[in-house]
Order: structure tokens, then sequence, then C-alpha cells
């Protein structure tokens, strides 16, 4: 038999702890000397002490170790806890490809012109349109032209909260002019189309997201940072890169404050 001073040395465990443990009920002494109040602990009873410190260095709580030194499921508990480890190292690992990457950026960029984030765009119904786009100076024109045309057919019809609006590429290749787009806003109804003018319930993504400050013909360093991420986060291309405006000429006066979002549709390798 041990006192509770000579059951911590051999266990390398302080006698704090041990009391601890005995309130919890996790280890209680085998017995209690009523003249003097020690506690008093077999040596067999370094092997439960030994499970309880596994559990413990294994990242069990002291309420889930109670539950399995006191005759839950130790299985089942053990499967849990690993696929929860698993999960959370899965969550560290892809938080360190993010970290790493941003890091690597500021050392070849110190001004930190662009950052890269996963977003979720929700299902939407939205309008579209194709144009034949001579140039960037035409989008000013033809888009809100469209806008016009939508209210004249459906004044009742409203805008999505937040707005939301993107135009995507439809060339195989990039052209500095004659470009073909697809126009798609959010809206709160799905209507009937009308003329070259379309609508349509686009199901719910995730996309990687980098803002552009600045002329729209300079956001081809905003799709290279957001393909360069894709491709060192773990994630693949799923859909077409779209381009979502934010602010221009319509609400800001200085090219370099418009801001636009590149987007890329995105799922996990």
């Amino acid at each position: 038999m041990l006192r509770i001073g000579e059951f911590s040395k051999m266990a390398m465990t302080t006698v704090k702890t041990l009391r601890h443990y005995d309130e919890l009920g996790l280890l209680k002494p085998r017995s209690v000397d009523r003249s003097t109040g020690y506690r008093i602990y077999e040596a067999s009873q370094l092997a439960d002490l030994h499970l309880i410190q596994s559990l413990r260095q294994a990242g069990f709580s002291l309420s889930e170790v109670s539950g399995i030194v006191s005759g839950d499921d130790a299985r089942a508990a053990l499967e849990k806890h690993v696929a929860d480890l698993q999960e959370e190292i899965a969550v560290r690992q892809d938080m360190l490809s993010r970290a790493l990457f941003i890091l690597e950026k500021s050392k070849e960029d110190e001004t930190m012109s662009y950052s890269a984030t996963v977003k979720h765009v929700p299902e939407q119904i939205i309008y579209c349109k194709e144009f034949l786009m001579p140039s960037f100076r035409e989008y000013f024109t033809e888009i809100p032209a469209l806008g016009e045309r939508l209210r004249d057919r459906y004044p009742d019809l409203k805008l999505a909260a937040p707005e939301y609006c993107y135009i995507v590429n439809l060339d195989a290749e990039w052209r500095m002019t004659d470009n073909r787009i697809l126009f798609c806003e959010a809206v709160t109804e799905l209507r009937e189309g009308f003329d070259d003018i379309w609508f349509e319930r686009t199901p719910a993504i995730d996309v990687v997201s980098v803002m552009h400050e600045g002329a729209y013909e300079d956001m081809g360093a905003a799709f290279t940072h957001a393909a360069e991420w894709i491709e060192r986060n773990g994630y693949k291309i799923a859909g077409e890169p779209r381009s979502s405006y934010i602010d221009g000429i319509w609400n800001k006066q200085s090219v370099a404050e418009w801001l636009t979002e590149v987007q890329i549709p995105v799922k996990r390798k």
C-alpha cells in the first residue's frame, strides 16, 4: 500500500493532480486512513492512472475520460475522437496551406496587391443576355440599356439583396476586342424570358474570390492570382471564371476606385 506522496513519485504525477482525479471520481484511493486522512493507493492502480494519462495525452477531455473509465463504450468514443482529430487536422492543414501561400506571395510582392478567399454563392435566380462587346467601353452603355429593357418589361421585378451581377467571358481565349460575354444579374423571381433575355435558376457554388481595384483591362493579374491559389490549395476549377462588379463608373469618379470581384468556381480535389 502506498501513501499519496509515494504513489505520486512512482506515477510521476503531482499530488494536486491525484487529489483532483479523486474529487472527479476518475481515480479514487483504495482507502483513506481515518486517523490521518491520508489517501492510500495500491501499486496496481498505477496501470489505471497510466490509462487516464494516455487518454489525456490523446486529447480526451476529463469528462470524456471519466465516461470511458466508468464503463462507457470505449471503442465508440475512441473512433469518434479519432474522426474529430482527423477533421481538425484537415482544417489545420488547409489553414497552413493558405498561410504558406500568403507568405510566399508577400515575399514576391511587398505590397500584397491581392488576397484570395473561398466564398459560398447561394442558389440564384438570374436573368441573362449574351453580348458581343467591341471593347470595355461598351459595357457602360450596353449593360445599363439592358437594365432599362428589363424594367420596362417587368417594372415590379426586384433585384436580389445583396445585389449580385457578373460577367462570364464566352470566348475560348482572351481577346483584346470583340469579346463574347454573358451578363447575369440576380433577381427575386423567375419570369418568362423575352427577346434575347432569359431567366434561369442557378445552383449554389463555392468560388475562390479575389478583389481587383482599378481598370477592367488589368484584371488578368487577379485571375492569375486566383488560379495559382487554386492550384496550391487542394482545389480544382469547377466552372467558368466570372467578374462581379461592385463599384464602377456608375458610382465612382476615379478608375482607381473601381472594385471588381474576380470569382472562379471550385471544388475540393
